[in-house]
């Protein structure tokens, strides 16, 4: 027999689902526009103050902001609309911690990828990263970065097991997987008497990484190269760092087996991934839920593609990773630290 009140709560949440995807739709929007920043300041506005300020259309702007009073997003009272400072935190500030209104990028990625998704799920399961629409890079590289600025140098390599002292000292360290380079710029700027090589294989990344560099005042110290996971040189590392990329490789025991070889005896692997527990159903929370529903367009397709295609997917857990780390050769593997959105884990020979 049917129940009417689970059917009830199911289109409810049908219906907030949609209405959240049609919002973060009007995130993107307004983050491009500059329309949060224009309301950083929290003081309330109308349409047509803010149509002034921002050049835009005043009866959109009107809907625009209607439709972020009514999902919460920001208050209205009397034909006024404020951003909360809180709900600025998030949209409007860039140097925040908790912005996320850049990496919401990454979810228009599924959209435009939707036809390669059909073909990957009646194939062989394959989708490359290069493949992917171009807000998935920008998206990802803004998704990942106000964590690694507010974590990296503060909480993660003070997690580490005398890591930071020798990178005070002069450290050489490989950051594999760079992409846009955002976590090996922090970790220059951070440490200037080391030096750090980011490698990826996706050429255009590496180029924009090359950028990141130069912009973030770091050229000499961090150099990006193009390079697989299984192929970079060198063989004198004190740090090898693989940032949420590790579960996306077709091989890691490979990439995690010529990191092995690519260490000084007493070097160290920061292995950082997205947070999950070892069972799916220990990951039925919102960041599980992000996380296996990215997973689906981006990371286990990219695995696919690649030779082994161990499709490890984005909510890998420790114990699985552990696993890679083990027979690959490592003596010692541990969680150092986490956040709600990482997994912070070290390896060592």
């Amino acid at each position: 027999m049917m129940d009417e009140a689970r059917l009830n709560d199911f289109m409810g949440k049908l219906v907030n689902d949609m209405g959240g995807a049609a919002m973060l739709a009007n995130v993107i929007l307004g983050e491009e526009l500059g329309l949060y920043r224009a309301m950083a300041d929290s003081q309330p506005i109308t349409p047509e103050a803010l149509a002034e300020k921002t050049g835009c259309n005043t009866r959109l702007l009107r809907e625009w902001l209607s439709a972020h009073a009514a999902s919460g997003y920001m208050e209205h009272r009397d034909g006024q609309f404020s951003l909360p400072e809180e709900q600025a935190m998030a949209l409007a500030n860039e140097d925040s911690p908790v912005y996320v209104a850049g990496g919401i990028g990454v979810v228009a990625s599924f959209f435009h990828d939707k036809d390669k998704l059909v073909n990957a799920m009646r194939g062989n399961g394959a989708l490359a990263w290069g493949d992917h629409h171009p807000c998935m890079f920008s998206g990802t590289e803004r998704f990942f970065r106000p964590g690694y600025k507010a974590h990296l140098t503060a909480e993660w390599l003070p997690a580490l097991e005398g890591v930071v002292a020798k990178l005070e000292a002069g450290a050489k360290v490989a950051d594999i997987g760079c992409g846009h380079g955002a976590s090996t710029v922090i970790m220059a700027q951070a440490f200037p008497n080391s030096r750090f090589v980011g490698f990826d294989y996706h050429a255009p990344s590496v180029t924009v990484a090359t950028q990141r560099a130069e912009e973030g005042g770091v050229p000499g110290r961090a150099r990006f190269f193009q390079g697989t996971a299984k192929s970079f040189p060198g063989d004198d590392y004190d740090l090898v760092c693989y940032f949420d990329c590790l579960h996306d490789m077709g091989d890691p025991v490979g990439a995690a087996r010529h990191a092995y070889e690519s260490l000084k005896p007493d070097g160290t692997v920061l292995l950082v991934e997205p947070f999950a527990n070892d069972s799916l159903d220990d990951n039925i929370t919102p960041v599980g839920r992000l996380f296996y529903a990215a997973s689906t367009f981006i990371c286990t397709p990219n695995s696919l593609s690649q030779e082994v295609g161990l499709g490890l997917g984005a909510q890998a857990g420790e114990a699985r990773l552990r696993k890679v780390f083990t027979e690959a050769g490592f003596k010692t593997f541990r969680r150092a630290t986490e956040t709600p959105f990482n997994l912070i884990l070290e390896a060592r020979k």
